[in-house]
């Protein structure tokens, strides 16, 4: 079988369109509040999205209490509660989860595939630095709603 590779590429608005290209948002809310209400949030772009599952983060986060309706942390397919009381050990374990990340090691991996009508896979290059990046910025995003008193809903 042959089978076509194609790089995904952001700025390609026919691949974001297709069902593999991925986003998230990390909301800052309260779990008490009456109304519904986002008070800030945090963007994980589709490259970010897929480095966030690709270096493992959701298995490293879900020993966490999150809330979700079908109670499977991270990988719910819902949203997912984080208590303001564990944002200090969420920051904790991403801190040790960047410690096993290379820098300079660029990755090419598979987002996904398929083989009908024609055989096609699904690749993105990870940019290590531009991710770390982001989970520098994502790490004071938690302690600024830790200070606050902030919860976080995850919608991935």
């Amino acid at each position: 079988m042959h089978v076509q590779h194609i790089l995904i590429d952001d700025n390609n608005t026919e691949h974001r369109d297709l069902s593999i290209y991925r986003t998230g948002k990390i909301n800052e809310v309260r779990l008490d509040d009456k109304a519904y209400k986002i008070y800030r949030s945090i963007e994980l772009d589709a490259h970010n999205y897929a480095a966030f599952f690709h270096y493992n983060f959701p298995e490293a986060l879900n020993p966490l209490p999150f809330i979700s309706e079908s109670n499977n942390g991270l990988d719910s397919w819902d949203e997912a509660f984080l208590h303001n009381s564990s944002l200090a050990m969420m920051n904790t374990i991403i801190d040790a989860c960047v410690t096993a990340i290379n820098p300079e090691k660029h990755e090419m991996i598979l987002l996904g595939w398929q083989d009908q009508s024609v055989g096609v896979a699904y690749l993105r290059d990870l940019d290590p630095a531009r991710f770390l990046a982001f989970l520098r910025t994502l790490r004071q995003f938690i302690a600024e709603s830790e200070a606050e008193g902030y919860d976080l809903e995850f919608i991935l």
